[in-house]
């Protein structure tokens, strides 16, 4: 881990951390957040780093829609090597790994990583340990199921108190283990086990679904399939206009971080937004 602490809580101006997202997998739903070789994981780091991304996101298992696991070891070798050479070439930039596994996190950690994004919530138990360990960063999100059936209808009574009453207990959990509520980024899920109407109704939400405020709050909306159902856009190529009205939200959400795939393009929406609110 970098002895430097990237931040988590968004600037000054209330505008959110850009976090940029690289897949060193071959099946992400976004083919243009693919990498597949060191040289072009490097490359879109660098890229993403000079245009305004204050995270940096390797995910080495893709957890889109009907996505299966993949294994430790696996997982192990795209994510490592990743992060080392990011780290090596890049020493202050923020770098997150999305894992649901305690020793990927763990490995990734001692190569550099500075936060664990882990959106099955502590499904594996010994990731506690780890957090504890490093003291570090952790990002829970709400997920209905796993990546392979969270689609199959998913049902809420009341979803931004569902989804607000399952983050509070896996927080609490952390807390009572001697995590720091700073240190507990929520993330509401749009997109797992969740319809359009789910969806919309978390984003509106802002930060009611977080229970401690001191916690930030993390969103991650880029061109997801909620952009097909809401606008008819069927390709992932052609939601990034969508992404980014959702994005312009942002701020007046108070949100903390916003995990995309497009990061000069959302750094060019919070610049001219800025701008505006100066005059």
């Amino acid at each position: 881990m970098a002895d430097w602490r990237p931040i988590i809580k968004c600037r000054d101006d209330g505008f959110p951390r850009i976090m940029g997202v690289i897949n060193v997998t071959p099946d992400s739903f976004f083919e243009k957040s693919r990498a597949s070789n060191l040289d072009e994981i490097l490359e879109r780091a660098i890229f993403m780093s000079e245009n305004g991304a204050d995270w940096i996101d390797i995910g080495g298992e893709s957890t889109r829609p009907g996505a299966t696991e993949v294994t430790l070891k696996e997982e192990l070798d795209r994510v490592s090597k990743a992060i080392e050479i990011i780290r090596d070439e890049l020493p202050n930039i923020g770098i997150s790994v999305d894992t649901r596994k305690s020793e990927v996190a763990m490995n990734a950690l001692k190569y550099g990583a500075d936060m664990v994004n882990d959106i099955s919530s502590l499904s594996d138990p010994e990731m506690k340990n780890v957090i504890l360990e490093y003291k570090c960063p952790i990002c829970i999100m709400h997920m209905k199921g796993n990546p392979g059936n969270m689609q199959n209808n998913p049902i809420y009574e009341d979803v931004v108190k569902e989804v607000k009453q399952y983050l509070r207990g896996v927080s609490e959990e952390l807390i009572e283990s001697g995590v720091e509520s700073k240190n507990i980024i929520n993330d509401p899920g749009i997109g797992f086990g969740k319809l359009l109407k789910h969806n919309l109704k978390l984003l509106s939400a802002g930060r009611e679904i977080i229970s401690d405020n001191s916690m930030p709050l993390m969103w991650g909306v880029s061109r997801k399939k909620m952009f097909d159902d809401l606008l008819g856009r069927n390709e992932t190529k052609n939601r990034l206009a969508g992404t980014l009205g959702i994005a312009a939200m942002a701020p007046t959400k108070q949100v903390d971080i916003i995990r995309v795939h497009d990061v000069p393009e959302h750094l060019d929406l919070f610049r001219s937004m800025a701008a505006l609110e100066e005059r």
